[in-house]
């Protein structure tokens, strides 16, 4: 009584604290079938589902949401054509509130079942939170927001690190009807306020692997620019006082002044739910739109079947809440289906390797998703990091963020799994709102491929297309991977640049969903993703346009061109490997490369600062001045000896000056 009583009065600081271990998961009926339980489908198996998914979109999604999902009104009409093309809307008149179908019904049913435990970078502090507990938490916050004016429509950015008040943060926004936009807490002042509008919600700082981060003075530097900033909302997840100003307001004490009931807005099903940035082509990051009922329905349903979550189990997705991964796998899906979802605050190396098995023993963890560059990294590490901790909780593996390599693989499943547990490599991506390629949903025991996706989600149908935008038809090929038919987990446009949505998506090949990956269909009708087809490189899991590093660098008063690609690397998957430019009177080459790391470092992010950094005399440019980064990556790659058409070239010779700085700066560091 004395714990509950506390929390009612500081909600914010509890949670903020260590609190006794004394909340434990409790163990509810499977609700599979009943409106708000683990998303229902259809009788049948994995190959009827399909069969029907792929037939009759519309008629299969209608009949899984008429039973996963809780509406305030219903809907009228499944699916339609968006009429400014892209992608189709679902749903149509149908209402709901988001927030209720993640907390409230769960609440009425078992409101002590544990909703988050929150495993804090400090080792051995796992705060539980149970579904009454978060929707008091998200009451109190999304009365405070109204209290300060937000309301429906408004955007707030969510500038915070893992947390059970971040996830109640994004939750007190859908309650109201607002629009929330997360910003991974990595980020720097310059790129926050390219993603910020009207609000934002940050702690005064964060802590993860034992280091303190500046969050509310990267805040402050970034809405110096931003003169649409209304609020600042700043709570404490450190003692450490930091500065406040005029916008700046201690939510902690106004949370504990507001209500703890909040009566939700109930939302179109088509309006927007949150923002979120993805890198691009171009420099400027797009702002991705999910809309309410179809993004909540494809995370919840996919979260269920992808890993066999079982009502009772304990769901442990390692991703931050600034990725969509910790937008559909630690939020929405696990919440929507009623699971304990584990939030994951610090690194896989602190304060040991061992970290995330030590976790996975103690929290008892059954479904483990994460990314292939923290497995290549604890592979490094040796087996008996993993083995000292017991892991027979363990069902399911998921690997996440990029194609997971074949040692990768056999590590994760043979060491951690020890060969028991089902692996799932799943593929998708930020637009697509959740998985659409995976080993499983399959029929019973079905053959996983070892670092292979393998089979479509239900409604997923994929064709690959060729250079000249035909379908290839038939196995053991490989193209363009497209998606031929609408789902509801699609995003519906970039906010503010439908366009550029249209554009960047349906362009390409009309008609169908262009993904921006190349995939394999094996002989077995599988699908193995082959990478990135554009100027996008993966850094860890975190997709970013090579533009966007070369536009951070293009700010060198010493630096007049710059070209970025990405290169295989053995931990991260891929890295950025930069060749520039420099002025003929540069004469500290060694200093501008340093100043040109700490410029991407400041503008966009540590993980976005290039490995290698090459200096030549010009970049290899077509006669219209397009740099040729295909010339880039063969250099790189070692494959200079097959450098295909360089005839486009305004002067074909600068293959071979590249080529003699490229194999100089190898020599030097012995790369």
């Amino acid at each position: 009584m004395a714990l509950a009583a506390a929390r009612a009065r500081l909600p914010l600081r509890a949670l903020g604290c260590p609190l006794p271990h004394g909340l434990v998961p409790v163990a509810a009926r499977r609700c599979c079938g009943e409106a708000g339980g683990p998303a229902a489908l259809p009788p049948g198996g994995y190959g009827v589902w399909q069969e029907r998914a792929a037939r009759d979109p519309a008629g299969f999604w209608a009949e899984v949401a008429r039973g996963a999902l809780r509406w305030d009104s219903p809907f009228h009409t499944a699916c339609q054509a968006c009429p400014a093309g892209g992608a189709a809307r679902w749903f149509l008149g149908g209402r709901l509130n988001v927030s209720v179908n993640c907390l409230d019904q769960h609440v009425e049913k078992s409101p002590d079942r544990v909703a988050l435990i929150w495993e804090r970078d400090e080792p051995g502090t796992a705060v539980h939170v149970t579904y009454r507990e978060l929707l008091d938490l998200t009451c109190r916050l999304a009365n405070t927001l109204k209290k300060y004016g937000i309301q429906k429509g408004d955007k707030v950015a969510i500038y915070m690190s893992v947390s059970p008040l971040s996830v109640a943060a994004m939750l007190a926004c859908a309650r109201i009807g607002a629009v929330h936009t997360v910003v991974f807490a990595g980020f720097s002042a310059e790129s926050l306020a390219g993603r910020i509008i009207d609000s934002v919600i940050t702690y005064n700082q964060a802590v993860r692997g034992g280091r303190i981060i500046e969050l509310k003075r990267t805040v402050d530097e970034a809405v110096k620019n931003c003169p649409s900033i209304k609020h600042v909302f700043v709570a404490q997840r450190t003692d450490n006082k930091v500065w406040m100003g005029d916008r700046d307001i201690p939510l902690e004490e106004e949370m504990a002044k507001a209500a703890s009931v909040c009566a939700p807005e109930s939302m179109d099903s088509e309006d927007m739910l949150f923002m979120l940035y993805t890198s691009g082509s171009t420099g400027k990051p797009k702002g991705i739109v999910h809309t309410q009922a179809g993004y909540l329905l494809y995370s919840a349903v996919t979260h269920k079947y992808v890993f066999d979550y079982q009502q009772g189990d304990v769901f442990g997705c390692v991703a931050d809440i600034g990725w969509i991964t910790g937008h559909s796998y630690v939020v929405y899906g696990p919440l929507c289906n009623g699971a304990t979802s584990v939030l994951f605050e610090s690194t896989p190396v602190y304060p040991d390797p061992g970290r995330y098995w030590e976790m996975v023993q103690r929290l008892k963890i059954n479904q483990f998703y994460g990314a292939p560059t923290a497995i290549r990294l604890l592979l490094n590490y040796g087996e008996e990091w993993v083995k000292k901790y017991d892991r027979s909780s363990l069902k399911t593996l998921g690997s996440v963020g990029e194609p997971i390599n074949n040692e990768a693989w056999q590590w994760f499943y043979h060491v951690v799994g020890e060969g028991r547990c089902t692996l799932v490599d799943t593929w998708w991506q930020t637009e697509t709102g959740g998985i659409c390629i995976a080993p499983r949903p399959s029929e019973e025991k079905a053959e996983i491929v070892p670092a292979m996706a393998m089979r479509p989600f239900f409604g997923i149908v994929p064709v690959l297309m060729d250079d000249n935008g035909k379908v290839i038809e038939g196995v053991d090929v490989s193209g363009a991977l497209c998606i031929a038919q609408p789902w509801p987990g699609m995003a519906r446009t970039i906010f503010g640049d439908h366009q550029r949505f249209v554009d960047a998506y349906f362009k390409a090949y009309p008609g169908y969903y262009f993904t921006g990956d190349g995939a394999y269909r094996t002989k077995k009708g599988y699908y193995q993703i082959t990478g990135r087809m554009d100027d996008v490189i993966n850094i860890s899991g975190h997709r970013l346009g090579t533009a966007e590093i070369e536009d951070a660098m293009a700010d060198h008063p010493e630096v007049p061109e710059t070209a970025v690609i990405g290169y295989p690397h053995k931990i991260k998957g891929e890295g950025a490997f930069a060749f520039i430019v420099l002025k003929e009177q540069t004469a500290h080459t060694d200093h501008v490369k340093e100043e040109l790391k700490t410029m991407v470092a400041s503008k966009i992010a540590k993980y976005a600062v290039p490995d290698h950094i090459v200096v030549v005399k010009r970049l290899p440019k077509t006669r219209s001045g397009k740099i040729m980064r295909r010339l880039l990556r063969k250099v790189v790659t070692e494959q200079s000896n097959n450098m295909g058409d360089v005839t486009t070239l305004d002067d074909p010779s600068v293959v071979k000056e590249i080529l003699d700085a490229y194999q100089k700066y190898k020599e030097k560091t012995s790369l």
